[in-house]
């Protein structure tokens, strides 16, 4: 946003007055501005409203505006907004704020997993589903707030779900409480602590709920919150053109490689959006898009890459929003981030492999993993929308028209393909005992929550008769990570090895630390070599975090600049065949989870390089994820019988262990497990009695 102090030249006020005109015109443009009057009347009127509008309708920027002016901020209450990813709260705040005229943070903020931009003055604040739901452990009845807006509710991410199911009480809480119950001053400083049941008696004014969903079936979600009323905004979508292959494509990516330099080479201007399944794919077809790119002639036009993924570092995924430069194509390399949450301007062609990654769990053997899939039909539709936002575009859909009608008609719900513990954690957190009966908007079924509650039990999160432990369940509940790592940071502190589990969470929590390009592939591997560790893909992770930290402190005790200290890092990241995003991303989840950490009074210490003291600690903290080689070579997992394979990716591929833990089952053609540790196998008996005897 351009700021101008008060002594600005007259030509940069009226640069000012011209920018701020320009997005008067582009608010009253939006389909939503007809009705803004009718939908603050509808939300007067309504405790629970549906608000179905199409992608770029105007509703997630402007409704929160309309009832702001409404006066639904009086005496300091706050109007919040879900979203279910990062990227589009922070994306879609920092444009309200523009549009308000006031700087990011004050009026308008908002606030994600390890990034938070509100103040005491905020009152829109944007945040993520889960975020909310982590607030309701403070403040059970979401006392702040006088407007909920959950946005992309068609969506249907397992928080999202959640969350619908706890709104819904905590509507029903404070609508009883304010007709007979006993007020308090401050609700939000009595209730910490307290659960939702607690909170019972503690008057507070209606809360409204608002659902936003781009899907035309509101009808769930209007049953769900007892016939409410919905409401439909048109959006505004030109014509597109769509476009089939002849035959089917044994490889979308190069496909998605040769349809990008097709378009880029014979079409007309316009931005081009390709969908991919993840950051690897992401990263892989930037590069070979590079290489291809300078076979060109200098003359020619030139290709601005952009990728948009979940743990891309917020400032790098807003290039994504930047117009291209003059003469230059952008071409957006994308997730299914994009099909809904966040609309991109410029973009003309859109190109649809047909794919995504999606998680699938397995309740009878308790296992989670993440594979590739073809999207729904509603996934289809949304995708090709995207090219028509603000013109005519096309659509390259990378498959054949007959596959079409083979295509699932909606995603199923996250809530029936995951693994619940992480919710069913929360749900205790919140004082909700019977997760069995909660009333979700779609049950997930008895044996997953049920395996859920196993899980945690065995964890030291919840006691025999299913109450939250004390102090583990507790302390696990307050770190928002899964709880298997939760765990692992509290059993760390324990072991006096709580740094070395910090940077593995933390690296952990990112896709793809290592890259290397085919050119450059023994180099990759030589540079790789210096990293690994003969225990495993764990103690390889905190090499790398440790260097990383080392070149930092010498730019630091070289009295650097921040922003030449970050360039030094990044030379060292290529130097090092380091994935430099995804280790800055790392390094930020570090420090917030070590501020979580130190807060929870948890022993801050290191192992130093007693490898074999934090080895036992993993084994300790993920004995579920345990698996035996077996007489053919092959692994078996011991929690579910699983015959697994080690991932070719792990520096324990060629040697074979006995005995191994590891952190993720990926299944491709087979299953295979990621991110392993060697060891003892007598370890699991001592350290996880509670599971395991030495006879196994």
């Amino acid at each position: 946003m351009p700021s101008f102090s008060a002594g600005a030249s007259p030509q940069k006020q009226q640069q000012f007055a011209r920018w701020r005109q320009l997005i008067r015109q582009q608010r009253k443009s939006l389909p939503i501005a007809s009705v803004e009057k009718r939908l603050v009347e509808e939300v007067r009127k309504n405790d629970t409203l549906i608000i179905v509008g199409e992608t770029g309708s105007g509703k997630t920027t402007q409704l929160p505006q309309f009832l702001y002016d409404g006066g639904f901020c009086q005496d300091g209450k706050v109007i919040g907004i879900t979203q279910p990813r990062r990227v589009a709260a922070v994306t879609v705040a920092k444009r309200v704020a523009e549009e308000c005229n006031d700087q990011l943070g004050k009026k308008v903020g908002y606030s994600i997993r390890f990034d938070d931009s509100t103040s005491n003055a905020t009152r829109i604040k944007y945040m993520t589903d889960g975020l909310l739901l982590r607030e309701a452990l403070w403040d059970p009845l979401l006392s702040k707030y006088s407007v909920i807006v959950v946005d992309e509710a068609h969506e249907r991410t397992v928080h999202t779900d959640v969350l619908l199911g706890l709104l819904k009480k905590v509507q029903h809480s404070r609508a009883n409480a304010n007709k007979n119950g006993k007020t308090l001053p401050d609700v939000q400083g009595h209730s910490q602590n307290l659960t939702l049941k607690e909170c019972q008696g503690i008057r507070c004014a209606p809360l409204k709920l608002i659902i936003m969903s781009a899907s035309l079936d509101a009808k769930c979600f209007s049953d769900y919150f007892g016939c409410a009323k919905a409401v439909h905004i048109q959006g505004r979508q030109y014509p597109v053109d769509i476009l089939y292959t002849y035959q089917p494509e044994s490889d979308y990516m190069d496909a998605t490689l040769v349809t990008i330099f097709q378009i880029h080479l014979e079409e007309g201007p316009g931005d081009i959006l390709a969908f991919l399944t993840g950051q690897e794919e992401i990263e892989s077809l930037e590069r070979l898009i590079h290489e291809r790119a300078r076979l060109f002639p200098p003359e020619s036009s030139r290709i601005w890459v952009t990728p948009v993924y979940s743990s891309l570092p917020s400032e790098q995924q807003m290039n994504a929003f930047k117009p291209a430069p003059a003469g230059t194509r952008k071409v957006v390399l994308a997730t299914n981030i994009a099909e809904t949450s966040v609309t991109i301007p410029g973009i003309k062609y859109v190109i649809d492999p047909g794919m995504v990654k999606a998680r699938a769990y397995n309740p009878v053997t308790g296992m989670e993993s993440l594979i590739i899939i073809p999207v729904s039909k509603a996934q289809v539709l949304q995708r090709s929308g995207r090219a028509g936002r603000e013109g005519p575009g096309k659509c390259f859909r990378l498959f054949q028209e007959s596959e079409f009608d083979k295509l699932v008609d909606s995603t199923v719900p996250e809530i029936k393909r995951c693994n619940l513990s992480n919710v069913v954690l929360q749900l205790k957190a919140l004082g909700i005992d019977d997760i069995i009966g909660f009333d979700f908007i779609e049950k997930p079924s008895r044996t997953a929550i049920l395996k859920s509650l196993e899980q945690l039990i065995l964890l030291g999160a919840l006691t025999d008769d299913y109450k939250l432990s004390d102090p583990v369940g507790h302390q696990m509940a307050r770190l928002p990570l899964d709880p298997m790592y939760s765990k692992a940071l509290i059993v760390s502190s324990k072991f006096k090895c709580l740094e070395e589990m910090l940077i593995v969470v933390s690296m952990l929590s990112v896709e793809s630390i290592f890259f290397s390009v085919r050119e450059k592939l023994e180099e990759a591997r030589a540079a790789r070599k210096g990293f690994e560790s003969s225990e495993g893909d764990h103690i390889t992770l905190v090499n790398v975090y440790r260097a990383s930290a080392e070149c930092l402190e010498k730019s630091r005790n070289a009295n650097a600049k921040e922003k030449t200290m970050e360039k030094a890092l990044n030379r060292w990241c290529r130097e090092n065949f380091i994935n430099y995003r995804s280790l800055r991303h790392a390094r930020d989840v570090h420090s917030q989870i070590q501020g979580h950490a130190q807060q929870m009074g948890l022993n801050l210490s290191s192992c130093g390089d007693d490898m074999v003291l934090f080895r036992r600690c993993l084994t300790s903290a993920f004995f579920l994820n345990a698996a035996m080689r077996q007489p053919d070579g092959s692994y078996r997992a011991l929690a579910t019988g699983q015959s697994v394979q080690i991932h070719p990716s792990s520096v324990l591929f060629r040697t074979k262990p006995d005995c191994v833990i590891f952190n993720e089952l990926v299944r491709t053609t087979q299953n295979y497990v990621k991110n392993l540790t060697r060891i003892d196998p007598l370890w699991l008996a001592e350290l996880a009695p509670q599971y395991y005897t030495t006879e196994e």
